[in-house]
């Protein structure tokens, strides 16, 4: 059957038989054209290079330019910029100016034991030879207990003060 190209008509209930057909008809009308002239098979490319990627202004369009020298495809691309962003708000002296660009690295710092002293005077210390408090409680719990309880968290809280 030949291809028809009014079918599947809109609307129309599927009929494979119908679409197979169609299809059927399609390649029979390709493989009519004739074949051109068949050229010499051309060297093959071992690899892309990225030539260059230009920065482009706000709105122009992306482009790539590629071009073959024999043995790589070479490409250059062109990527649009996004738009400048809007300045900071309005400052008391007047609008407020582009943020500048970062200064050089300091130079490397040390801390000496006296500012490290200073820097931690009345901070917790690690406790690490407090171990964990072992004693039970009885329901309710008696004196003694309470009192062992309170001096263990008052070896805690000395342990912590530095």
């Amino acid at each position: 059957m030949p291809f028809d190209p009014t079918k599947p008509a809109f609307g129309s209930p599927d009929s494979s038989a119908e679409m197979r057909a169609q299809l059927n008809g399609l390649k029979d009308l390709i493989d009519a054209v004739p074949a051109g002239p068949q050229g010499p098979q051309g060297p093959p490319f071992a690899s892309a290079v990225v030539d260059a990627v230009n920065t482009l202004n706000p709105g122009d369009s992306a482009t790539v330019d590629a071009s073959f020298d024999g043995t790589n495809v070479h490409l250059t691309f062109g990527l649009p910029r996004g738009n400048d962003g809007n300045q900071g708000p309005q400052g008391a002296d007047g609008p407020q100016g582009p943020q500048g660009n970062d200064g050089p690295q300091g130079p490397v710092g040390e801390v000496s034991n006296a500012a490290l002293a200073t820097a931690i005077a009345g901070t917790a210390q690690n406790p690490t030879g407090i171990t964990p408090f072992t004693g039970t409680f009885s329901d309710p719990p008696t004196q003694g207990e309470m009192q062992a309880f309170a001096a263990y968290v008052e070896s805690l809280r000395a342990a912590l003060v530095r």
